[in-house]
């Protein structure tokens, strides 16, 4: 007979590759990795709120893997996403950042990143943290869909078309309401787990 560790492990491993997951995930193990952990799961802290806001401009045109597989050369890249230290951003950082092939090298992608950096931290003045400005659009709770197939799941919504507008509004590029309904995804403004996967009631209850 195993060791009772061993068999836990092997327990553990079998209930994980039995779990029903989102179809989208099961690519490879950096998004089922991201999907677990991450995906859907309310963000109220302003730090990882502007590093999505950030991944998910350089994203516009990309898919979402591409970016995750560069993230950590984002973080580096970008001081952490310290959004004010990216808001300090010259034209040296910006030929550094258009020199640096692990992360997206669009300069308009990289200007809009320094722009939204200054617009974050505007907003975070107004309101007080950047979480609580953007949380108004969803009335501070997510939105939990009940979505059977991925198909369901759309690219846009009402709250995210009303976002996408007042950020424009104030200077942020790449915002639009494709990009900024994946960042509600993301960040758990939106739950679009399947109702079938087993994230769906772990995200509904957090």
């Amino acid at each position: 007979m195993l060791p009772g560790k061993i068999c836990d492990i092997l327990i553990s491993f079998c209930e994980m590759i039995l779990m029903t997951r989102c179809e989208w995930c099961l690519k490879d193990d950096i998004y089922t990795k991201y999907h677990d952990e991450e995906w859907g799961v309310p963000q109220h802290d302003d730090r990882l709120l502007f590093e999505f806001l950030i991944l998910e401009t350089m994203q516009a045109g990309l898919s979402w893997h591409t970016i995750l597989k560069r993230r950590d050369s984002f973080r580096s890249a970008y001081k952490m996403f310290d959004a004010e230290k990216v808001a300090r951003f010259n034209d040296r950082d910006v030929q550094r950042l258009m020199n640096d092939a692990g992360i997206i090298r669009n300069r308009l992608k990289i200007a809009a990143s320094i722009r939204n950096a200054r617009g974050f931290l505007t907003a975070q003045e107004e309101f007080g943290s950047f979480d609580a400005y953007i949380w108004r659009f969803t009335d501070g709770a997510p939105i939990i869909n009940k979505w059977k197939k991925i198909s369901e799941i759309p690219a846009t919504s009402k709250q995210s078309d009303i976002l996408s507008k007042d950020l424009k509004q104030r200077g942020f590029g790449f915002v639009g309401s494709t990009i900024v309904y994946a960042h509600m995804q993301a960040t758990g403004m939106v739950n679009d787990h399947l109702m079938s996967c087993f994230r769906y009631t772990e995200c509904a209850r957090l």
